[in-house]
């Protein structure tokens, strides 16, 4: 019951959030469309600790996600730089990281992060490891240090 309210009140917060109209008519039509939402969710069974988080609270998008929109931003610019570059140094490789969170949401937000971050790809998750697909050996090198790992640890607790 605590995540379908948890989903609820982040599907209206994220209506008002995009949308930003309160007239009668379109509040009637975004009463509709999360009603629906939810309704769909709620049917194909996919409302539970993983769709809505609820014990990580808040703390992800107070600790997590500023982190990691700089480290976005930094990639951005890597590989803008490899790409530009007349010689392309591009060197790709695979690289085997080892996620430290124990939860299986944990290892989860690790292998999104690492593909949300440009130049670099999470391409299997097996047990407690992510083979990496990385443009750049300083992108690799990146995932090796364990920063992002540390952080979600971090939220675990």
């Amino acid at each position: 019951m605590k995540y379908s309210f948890t989903l609820l009140i982040a599907l209206i917060a994220i209506w008002f959030l995009w949308s930003g109209h309160a007239e009668p008519f379109m509040l009637i039509l975004a009463a509709l469309s999360i009603g629906l939402s939810m309704w769909i969710s709620l049917r194909m069974g996919i409302v539970d600790e993983e769709g809505a988080p609820v014990q990580m609270g808040i703390r992800p998008f107070i600790q997590f996600a500023p982190w990691l929109g700089k480290e976005i931003v930094d990639s951005n610019i890597e590989v803008a730089k490899i790409i530009l570059s007349r010689k392309m140094p591009i060197k790709r490789n695979l690289v085997t990281v080892t996620a430290g969170p124990k939860s299986q949401l944990g290892k989860v937000m690790l292998a999104n992060s690492i593909t949300l971050t440009p130049g670099t790809v999470s391409i299997k998750m097996e047990g407690d490891e992510i083979l990496v697909h990385a443009l750049s050996f300083e992108g690799a090198a990146e995932d090796l240090s364990g920063e992002m790992d540390k952080r979600i640890q971090a939220l675990e607790k």
